[in-house]
């Protein structure tokens, strides 16, 4: 196994963070070491820049330190080595592939089985006490909604299927796991446990890898994939005020709280708009088509379907972030502030194809 050590400092307590190149595990790692906390950061490939360079390259305040260490999610020994020590786990590696010719095993497997390789760890090391499990929306929201609707963190994504939503039932099947395990750990141990719920993240990319995902929306108005849009409202949060939430759920919170992280709501036109006033000499798609002339579009495109389409299309969808305000308290940034966040590093870095 390679492993690469900068500044370790053993010292004290140590937070695990799972899929630390990820969008959102490298902008905890980046919470955490300005705060001072020691960091054992898990990646799958140590020696890949773009999963750890731009962790390297990451400051470190008084009394912090960084630890990079290759972790399999499938293989048990690689995550009980990871969390053996550590007081704390923010658990952030999981896929954010939405569809695939084969759900199971590339879409809901590594969810819920790198999860339970992850409580089993924690069960296993008796040094952690905290415990914050990144998941999403998609694991609150349920396949049938109506327009208006406002959602809430008692709302569960029970019928969340492999043919419609394979996504939303890994989310939800990986939740129960960690859900399930807390209940019974309970009994014997003090761990205190929370779960974050991020809608569609943007802000500031560190790595191109970083350009999948959520951010793939913005990525098709950078790189004009498409010369029209859907009708589609889009709820939004900053990814660094999702890094602040997991920090601050592993000692601030109910034990076993469940919030939902959601700083607005905004149709995909409207984005592209704010881009377009930002960056007034590139051209950005900003046309919407009709909900109708939608549904042809989304038939043909490989990325979403029909039934995908009649959900989501058209209606909107409201969350109810008032548990993490006031256990967390959480203060949003507004959107608009986040959109245009998104972009300098994607052109400052030419991780962008598009050549206007």
């Amino acid at each position: 196994m390679y492993l690469k050590v900068w500044r370790v400092d053993m010292n004290g307590d140590c937070v695990v963070v799972t899929g630390a190149s990820g969008y959102i595990g490298s902008h905890i790692v980046a919470n955490l070491l300005l705060k001072g906390r020691n960091v054992r950061a898990t990646v799958r490939d140590a020696g890949d820049p773009e999963r750890v360079q731009h962790l390297k390259n990451m400051k470190i305040s008084d009394g912090g330190s960084l630890e990079i260490i290759e972790m399999d999610l499938f293989d048990s020994e690689s995550v009980d080595r990871a969390i053996s020590g550590a007081t704390d786990v923010i658990h952030t590696a999981a896929v954010v592939i939405i569809r695939s010719k084969e759900p199971q095993s590339k879409i809901v497997d590594p969810s819920v089985i790198g999860t339970k390789n992850v409580v089993s760890a924690i069960e296993k090391s008796e040094s952690v006490k905290r415990f914050v499990h990144t998941s999403s929306t998609a694991a609150i929201r349920p396949e049938k909604w109506n327009d208006g609707d406002i959602l809430t963190t008692e709302t569960f994504a029970k019928d969340a299927t492999l043919e419609l939503n394979p996504y939303g039932l890994a989310k939800y099947s990986a939740e129960m796991v960690v859900r399930d395990w807390h209940e019974e750990i309970i009994k014997e141990r003090d761990i205190k446990m929370a779960t974050i719920h991020p809608c569609m993240v943007f802000g500031p990319p560190l790595s191109p890898r970083h350009l999948k995902g959520s951010l793939s929306i913005i990525m098709m108005l950078v790189n004009r994939e498409l010369p029209v849009l859907l009708p589609m409202q889009i709820s939004i949060v900053d990814v660094r005020d999702v890094a602040e939430a997991h920090v601050r759920a592993l000692t601030m919170g109910i034990n076993g709280g469940r919030y939902l992280t959601v700083g607005g709501e905004m149709m995909w036109n409207e984005i592209s708009k704010v881009l377009k006033n930002e960056y007034p000499k590139r051209k950005w798609p900003f046309r919407q088509i009709p909900y109708y002339l939608a549904l042809i579009v989304c038939a043909f495109h490989p990325r979403v379907s029909v039934s995908w389409a009649k959900r989501h299309l058209k209606n909107k969808l409201y969350w109810n972030v008032e548990p993490a305000e006031k256990d967390l308290q959480m203060k949003w940034k507004p959107i608009e502030e986040t959109i245009i966040d998104t972009i300098p590093n994607i052109l400052n870095n030419n991780w962008d194809d598009s050549k206007n």
